[in-house]
């Protein structure tokens, strides 16, 4: 299995500096709250993320676009697996596909570099740029805004500039008066370095005209990506490069090191326009795409209706606040949930599926790509079933098709075409459930439940066999063995909805029997989840930080005993009677937040953000908090959640904690701000947090609205001191998405103590187990 550990362990030398806040429980900006319907635009902060290990880009793109136009500053090691660090002095050139905060690189396709001079074929090196067409730049020669970007190259003096449709980029540059100016295409370049070209193809069927694309084995292996360019001006020449030499002819060219120089004359401020569109497909489909999107040289228009797109989007929330800081997270965070999954499918409905054939979606569907499941499952497709209504059955039949078409079967961490089995489990079932539980219409239930069962039931597929015949798995035969059983347990927990939705009673009561297998873990001597062995016994010596027994392998994903002990979603009343009831419960729960903070030499740097021994920069730990509601004592979830809010997560580069992981990290912040977070996201179920904003209004499309009213005399207050549905008083300290699909109003009066009796009475606690 490839896991994000073992890609940290090969790049752990080249490891950025992270930043860890402890800034206290305080609000920074006071003042009167401020009318909402503002432009939201106004408080993006684009450079969020692109430090400390963030790993996010601040290129241009449309909301889910394929496209994701952006600067490459460097093509390798982890902290750069957007391709952008803001450590750098130097950027590499723009290419027109990237990966948004995640653990693992891939992508970087098609980079452009324009320069003046002589010639350089090799981008250099970040400690001597000067050897290659790289440039040196300045921070504060960066414009970053929604849809568009640009930049100073220092070296050449040519101004960059960037913006995107779904499918294509376009790039303007200014160039200073030259006989030399030149733009240089380089196929070669790919996340991962140059070794992870397997093939790559280049022509120029027309004078101003390059197309081509190339295979790469980066993190997604034998991943398809083409291109069509057309420039605005016509080349006075153009260069062709292979193997770094160049080639007379101008035929279609084929290898694994393609460049080409488009070579110019130019005057003094011109501007040459590049358009590039992109396929899974072919190049012919590239350009297809092309045409349709980008059928004339118009910049400004692309860029303006990109920034309204943005506009429209980040506006399906309005929120009221007098903190500035506040709301540059908050819509910050809202714009990089926005960026995954993304298109995968050309104008015409075709896409490359991951069986590497050529497929074609049914009238009025798109497909996507890049799903981080391990990661999304928990908030963020939560989120996007009240944000995205209309994407939803989109990504869920995504996923199905994907399902289908796999050799690997279920997606696990589906990129581009390819399966990268990147994390434990299976959550595009997760994802899929979450959707049909939620009553999504036009979602091909039938397939996709036969899908979930085949890996539930039949594929031997990492531990599934152990899992299905001694409700365990033993950590002497397969690694990471807790954690798959955890992850196996809400999958089938996830399968079970889709069994009753279609009449399946008997499939669901034995996956809802079977998602009890957790408890096959638990000491009752220490009070922790414990890695078994295949004769049934403890493994030994046992220390609750580490990651693993043994130096063969780890028990735990990504974590360790204190973060998967309390690592059950959807039944924790029966994690609750593990621990003998609600009161040595919560004290184990406060002990996690309040022991010490140390973890073992081994313990890779995505266990970031810690608290004691919760992690909040890795996603096993994103629901604990909100577990004090399940055990009568809602307010030390709401003051868990606005510490974890205010000192979290902070407006700088650096002010993520762990990897954005293509929304996940973004959307436990826009979920728990609003008010409420899904713990348990196929069961519809939301556990209410301390909401951050004086009010809220949320777009559900189609006319309908979820409004959040939050009464309190001041912004500090985080205790919930009464909550209202619809104008009626609720005794309990959660809702079901049933009660706001179709619009709602939630009214929460807030004070400075915590009210104990309110969620506290075992009649009112969220259903555990419930189908």
């Amino acid at each position: 299995m490839i896991s994000r550990r073992s890609f940290l362990h090969r790049s752990a030398g080249t490891v950025a500096a992270a930043y860890l806040p402890t800034s206290a429980l305080a609000l920074t900006d006071t003042g009167t709250a401020k009318t909402s319907h503002e432009d939201p635009l106004q408080w993006l902060d684009i450079r969020i993320g692109t430090g400390g290990h963030g790993h996010c880009f601040p290129g241009a793109a449309v909301p889910f676009g394929a496209v994701q136009l952006s600067p490459d500053t460097y093509d390798d090691d982890w902290d750069w697996c957007s391709g952008y660090h803001i450590s750098n002095t130097s950027i590499m050139g723009f290419s027109h596909t990237h990966l948004s905060g995640t653990g693992c690189g891939d992508l970087l396709d098609f980079l452009i570099m324009p320069g003046v001079g002589p010639v350089k074929i090799v981008p250099g090196t970040v400690a001597n740029p000067e050897l290659g067409y790289r440039s040196r730049f300045s921070h504060d020669d960066e414009t970053i805004l929604p849809g568009y970007y640009s930049v100073l190259l220092k070296d050449s003096g040519v101004k960059a500039e960037l913006t995107a449709t779904d499918r294509a980029g376009v790039h303007r540059y200014t160039f200073p008066e030259s006989e030399e100016a030149w733009v240089i295409l380089d196929l070669q370049h790919c996340y991962g370095g140059t070794k992870n070209v397997v093939s790559a193809e280049l022509a120029s069927p027309a004078a101003d005209r390059i197309t081509g694309g190339h295979i790469t084995a980066a993190w997604g292996t034998g991943r398809h990506a083409y291109f069509a360019l057309e420039t605005s001006k016509k080349p006075s020449r153009i260069v062709f490069y292979q193997d770094d030499k160049e080639v007379a002819s101008t035929a279609p060219l084929n290898g694994t090191n393609l460049k080409c120089v488009l070579h110019f004359d130019t005057h003094a401020n011109e501007t040459i326009l590049i358009k590039t569109g992109i396929s899974s497909v072919s190049a012919e489909n590239a350009a297809l795409n092309l045409k349709h999107e980008v059928p004339a040289w118009d910049f400004d228009g692309i860029a303006a209706n990109a920034k309204a797109r943005w506009k429209k989007q980040l506006s399906k929330i309005a929120i009221t606040s007098a903190n500035e800081t506040h709301k540059k997270i908050f819509y910050t965070a809202f714009y990089h949930m926005s960026l995954g999954p993304v298109l995968f499918d050309d104008v015409d409905g075709r896409y490359r599926g991951m069986d590497d054939a050529i497929h074609q979606l049914p009238a009025g569907h798109q497909q996507y790509t890049t799903f981080s499941c391990w990661d999304t499952y928990r908030a963020a497709h939560p989120a996007y079933t009240l944000l995205e209504p209309a994407r939803v059955p989109d990504f869920a039949n995504s996923l199905i098709r994907m399902a289908v078409e796999s050799p690997a079967g279920m997606p696990v961490w589906p990129l581009q075409g390819t399966e990268t089995g990147t994390m434990t489990g299976y959550h595009s079932a997760s994802i899929i459930a979450e959707a049909i539980s939620k009553g999504f219409k036009g979602i091909d239930t039938e397939t996709a439940y036969k899908c979930m069962m085949k890996r539930a039931m039949v594929d031997d597929w990492r531990g599934l066999q152990f899992y299905r015949k001694l409700n365990y798995i033993p950590a002497d035969l397969e690694e990471e063995s807790v954690s798959k059983t955890f992850e196996y347990c809400y999958n089938d927990w996830a399968i079970a909805h889709v069994a009753r939705k279609l009449g399946h009673a008997d499939d669901a009561a034995m996956l809802v029997n079977r998602s009890k297998n957790y408890r096959n873990y638990f000491d009752p001597s220490t009070k922790f989840m414990r890695p078994k062995l295949e004769d049934g016994t403890f493994t030994t010596p046992f220390d609750p930080i580490d990651l693993g027994h043994s130096d063969k392998w780890r028990d735990y994903t990504e974590s360790n005993a204190w973060q998967t002990t309390f690592g059950v979603q959807h039944d924790a009343a029966g994690l609750i009677d593990l621990f003998g009831g609600r009161t040595p419960f919560v004290a184990k729960l406060d002990e996690l937040f309040t022991t010490a903070s140390t973890l073992p030499k081994n313990a890779p740097p995505d266990i970031a953000g810690l608290v004691g021994q919760y992690a909040h920069g890795n996603e096993p730990s994103h629901h604990i908090a909100y577990l004090y509601v399940y055990a009568g004592q809602p307010w030390k979830t709401q003051a868990r959640a606005r510490s974890l809010m205010e000192t979290m997560y902070l407006a700088k580069p650096d002010g993520i904690q762990g990897n954005e992981d293509v929304g996940q990290m973004s959307a436990w912040y826009i979920l728990s701000a609003l008010g409420f977070y899904s713990v348990d996201p196929v069961s519809g179920n939301y556990i209410l947090g301390s909401p951050l904003f004086e009010s809220a209004t949320v777009d559900l499309g189609n006319g309908k609205h979820l409004e959040i009213e939050v009464k309190r005399s001041n912004p500090d207050h985080a205790y919930i001191q009464s909550f209202a549905i619809n104008g009626k008083q609720q005794s309990r300290a959660w809702f079901n998405h049933t009660e706001i699909a179709n619009g709602a109003h939630l009214t929460f009066e807030m004070g400075a103590e915590p009210n104990q009796s309110f969620g506290a009475d075992p009649s009112v606690a969220p259903p555990s187990l419930t189908l």
